[in-house]
């Protein structure tokens, strides 16, 4: 392979690679409450800055970073065209039959978008500069405090990352089976919709006939090595904080708190 798909880590000595895998969980989350509470211009113009000034941290690139957004153009515009002529207001533009194209609506579905499209954009972050093992020991930390109510919460982390490191690999097959389709003749690239909606059906079935293929062997895999479920007592992993990760969680909590008031 001469290029790595979305969701692959990718190793590297920028300032967020070396981050604890803990802190950049909890930055993630922080982060992505910001890009929640945005609602005005300069709010988005905030967080579009402060997810830039990650992205040239990573060293990773804006191609991997943006990668999985990239390829959601036609959902994107999809949401988009639904918000613009279906948001109920009393003000529009003009109307038809069931539409209503409003300006309101457009600026919602905007809002839409652009919150997808920068959670996307950190959830690539993250996966990109942590490894898929210490995203789970991150994942194990974050949801200590549910083990004193009976959670398995070692088994629950590891199936998510088990989930994570597998985005890559489907990634990959669904490109491999996209230009086996196209190659037999599915046409991805047209503009009809009827086209495109019948290009789809062929390979949505084979990615998840995959995905099931894959956790059955996985399953088999782990039971064949003797894997049980964790019993006993679960210990607290002691972490050593730099002040990368102290200044990463206090800019994003001030970015939390600037877009509350904005």
């Amino acid at each position: 392979m001469s290029f790595l798909p979305a969701g692959s880590y990718r190793e590297g000595d920028s300032v967020l690679h070396k981050m604890d895998s803990f802190c950049k969980l909890l930055c993630f989350l922080v982060f992505l409450g910001a890009v929640i509470l945005s609602s005005s211009f300069a709010g988005y113009g905030l967080t579009a800055g402060g997810l830039l000034l990650l992205i040239g941290l990573s060293r990773v690139g804006f191609e991997a970073a943006l990668s999985g957004v990239k390829q959601m153009g036609l959902f994107f515009a999809l949401i988009l065209l639904m918000n613009a002529f279906f948001f109920q207001t009393e003000q529009f533009w003009w109307e038809w039959w069931i539409f209503r194209f409003s300006e309101e609506g457009l600026i919602q579905g905007l809002q839409v978008v652009l919150r997808v499209a920068m959670a996307m954009a950190l959830g690539n972050l993250l996966v990109t500069t942590t490894s898929p093992m210490e995203i789970v020991g991150a994942m194990e930390s974050l949801m200590y405090p549910l083990k004193f109510i009976g959670i398995p919460i070692r088994d629950v982390a590891m199936i998510l990352g088990a989930a994570i490191q597998f985005i890559p690999t489907f990634s990959e097959e669904a490109e491999m089976i996209r230009r086996a389709q196209t190659a037999r003749g599915a046409r991805f690239e047209s503009r009809k919709l009827t086209e495109k909606a019948k290009s789809i059906l062929p390979l949505v079935v084979p990615v998840f006939l995959g995905a099931f293929r894959r956790a059955d062997e996985l399953a088999m895999a782990m039971e064949a090595r003797g894997y049980r479920r964790t019993k006993g007592k679960i210990r607290h992993r002691s972490r050593r904080l730099s002040a990368a990760d102290g200044i990463g969680i206090l800019a994003c909590c001030l970015l939390c708190a600037a877009e509350a008031v904005l």
